[in-house]
């Protein structure tokens, strides 16, 4: 897919949002991408994830692993491209863990697979768990990447769109200095569950 036609599914679903935004992160942003309202259509899922799934086509892939939330449609889809299972790690006590009966093998090949990342802190978590459980981690792939390829990773990664979109330290955001529109938190956490 080239990167007009990417573009296009996130503006066309109204994915790409503009206004003041409390990052995972912590930090802010005037810009943010809600992938939910991309992958809320399968057609577009499916399409999105298996570029991703033919990038790691040939690397042997036998589990694809996700954090949560962002990640499971992700993983999910991309597991079905694949033939392979997925497997999704949430937070117990602010620590990514696998639960729900989800483990790993010693050796097993995975790919970890996200919707957006900017610093890929969660990322990071997931295939640190992985690999505590033995894992080899075959790659990484993602949907977003807001560091504009800035970002490394212990293994292979892969998005299908990359760029630079502004984000700032709290105590130094224009936004929050303006105070025309207060700052909101899109995404999954820090909400109760």
């Amino acid at each position: 897919m080239t990167r007009q036609e990417i573009m296009q599914i996130f503006q066309s679903t109204g994915a790409l949002l503009s206004g003041h935004f409390i990052l995972t992160s912590g930090a802010h942003s005037p810009a943010y991408f809600q992938c939910a309202q991309v992958l809320q259509y399968p057609v577009h899922a499916k399409t999105l994830c298996g570029e991703i799934a033919g990038h790691f086509r040939n690397a042997g892939i036998q589990t694809v692993a996700a954090p949560a939330m962002g990640g499971i449609i992700v993983g999910h889809e991309v597991a079905s491209a694949l033939g392979c299972r997925c497997v999704f790690a949430e937070r117990e006590n602010k620590a990514m863990t696998f639960r729900r009966g989800f483990r790993l093998e010693k050796n097993e090949r995975v790919l970890v697979v996200e919707d957006v990342v900017t610093t890929g802190g969660s990322l990071l978590e997931v295939i640190d768990l992985c690999r505590q459980a033995g894992a080899i981690i075959m790659g990484v792939g993602f949907i977003v990447d807001r560091s504009d390829g800035t970002l490394t990773f212990p293994a292979p990664h892969f998005s299908l769109l990359s760029m630079a979109v502004e984000k700032y330290d709290p105590e130094q955001c224009p936004l929050c200095r303006e105070e025309k529109m207060p700052a909101v938190k899109p995404g999954s956490r820090g909400l109760a569950v």
